[in-house]
């Protein structure tokens, strides 16, 4: 166990390296922002991609390397075999913390796409990431709570239109969408509050991931069923950045989805959508018992 005095200089000098490696990939990237907003035209948008995502790409190395020296961390990951970086894939994971994400960029890097989020439509205004998300093409989501649809009834269905409509610009170039099925990271008071049936996660949410398989179903060969578990502390930034979560385990699962499941309509067809919830709620299902077993 280390000390407090120790926890806390590397937290600094962590955090010091990660917002110098995010200010000297950002100036380019969002330099290549600024032209795709000026210059709307299809060869123009095509031409970036790449080169932003190259530079997102090298971001994501540099993050993984100070993971490995600096912070010392025991990995357990499993399930990586017959990964291609030239196909579609769409990849589903339990939320507990901010810190999955970096540890997703870490497992991921070089072996599939890079990563795409589903990004709340808020979260456009974070300094620095937010046009960093906008420039790389990260579906930007907008929910409704029930109280805005009773008041706004035309805004029933739109989101899952912002949906379909940002994972059609992926049909181009392959692509990794990730997709956090429980909507929130996993709090204890979220658990109770929404009186979850699974012991270690929130209930899923069908709709982001059914509308991204349906405008990309021809593309997505396969589901990434990715379980993250920190067993040894609550996971946070910081308690990843001054060293104190020292094993992280990673576990992998490649499924095909369903063929009936490739193509419909969630929103409008009850029997397509009670087909889909009971595959994700079978997928949630073998995760929550997974995690089970790893904390044992």
């Amino acid at each position: 166990m280390i000390s407090r005095a120790t926890a806390f200089l590397r937290g600094v000098f962590s955090s010091a390296l990660l917002i110098s490696n995010t200010f000297f990939w950002f100036v380019p990237i969002l330099l290549m922002g600024i032209l795709r907003f000026l210059l709307p035209f299809a060869f123009v948008q095509r031409l970036l991609a790449r080169p932003l995502v190259w530079c997102a790409e090298r971001w994501v190395l540099v993050n993984s390397m100070m993971l490995d020296t600096l912070l010392s961390i025991e990995w357990e990951i499993s399930g990586l075999d017959n990964l291609s970086s030239k196909e579609w894939y769409l990849v589903a994971a339990n939320h507990q913390a901010w810190v999955d994400i970096p540890v997703l960029q870490y497992v991921f890097a070089g072996r599939i796409p890079f990563l795409k989020f589903f990004i709340k439509k808020q979260l456009v205004w974070v300094p620095m990431l937010g046009i960093a998300w906008w420039a790389l093409d990260m579906p930007f989501m907008e929910r409704y709570s029930k109280a805005q649809l009773q008041a706004r009834p035309e805004l029933k269905g739109r989101d899952m239109e912002t949906t379909r409509k940002a994972c059609e610009k992926f049909r181009h170039q392959p692509t990794s969408v990730i997709n956090f099925l429980e909507g929130t990271r996993f709090t204890k008071s979220k658990h109770a509050q929404r009186k979850s049936r699974f012991r270690h996660l929130l209930s899923p949410r069908a709709g982001g991931i059914a509308f991204a398989i349906s405008a990309l179903g021809k593309q997505f060969h396969s589901l990434l069923d990715v379980t993250i578990v920190y067993p040894d502390i609550e996971p946070s930034f910081w308690a990843l950045l001054s060293g104190r979560i020292r094993r992280i385990v990673v576990h992998v699962r490649k499924l095909e989805i369903p063929a009936e499941l490739l193509a419909g309509d969630y929103r409008e067809d009850r029997e397509y959508r009670q087909k889909f919830q009971a595959w994700v709620t079978g997928m949630w299902k073998d995760k929550d018992q997974l995690i089970d077993e790893i904390r044992a």
